[in-house]
């Protein structure tokens, strides 16, 4: 299984930006942690950064005939980037939004998600566990997508997924 871990705007200041909300931990080392994870559940996982909505959109497409799975962070687009969240919804590679504070108890803003309504589950808070959580996520088999209105058909919590198909 092939997975592209995909890390939005501001996530390459992970360790310098807002460490009391994000940790002391760099890209470098979240990374680390993921392609570590994956291989030891025998995945192969490539990453990606971009501060560029152009760009991350090229990559989420090109997933479609390269990767078998997403893990997604899209950063501050969560909250208002239509674009992304049509190139997460027309492909039909699965993708897990994940996010590494609990955006939910954060500003209000924060609390609305564009994106995770194409995909099929949606990890908050858990910190750079989160990505990990999100991996198990896809492993377990195809799901559907957690579709508009999610958030009143699902319970709050840290890890929202979809059911199995």
């Amino acid at each position: 299984m092939k997975i592209l871990l995909v890390n939005g705007p501001n996530l390459d200041m992970l360790g310098v930006r807002e460490p009391a909300v994000y940790g002391s931990n760099t890209l470098a080392d979240l990374e680390k942690l993921v392609v570590d994870y994956g291989a030891s559940k025998g995945v192969s996982v490539e990453c990606y950064q971009s501060n560029h909505e152009g760009c991350l959109i090229d990559k989420i497409h090109e997933a479609h005939t390269t990767y078998d799975g997403i893990v997604y962070n899209p950063g501050a687009h969560t909250h208002y980037s239509y674009a992304l969240r049509d190139a997460v919804g027309g492909i039909d590679t699965p993708c897990v939004e994940v996010h590494i504070s609990n955006v939910d108890a954060r500003e209000a803003f924060r609390h609305i998600s564009v994106i995770a309504p194409a995909c099929v589950a949606q990890v908050k808070g858990r910190g750079f566990k989160g990505y990990c959580d999100a991996i198990d996520i896809l492993l377990e088999g195809p799901r559907e997508r957690l579709g508009e209105g999610f958030e009143e058909r699902y319970p709050t919590g840290e890890v929202i997924a979809a059911p199995l198909k």
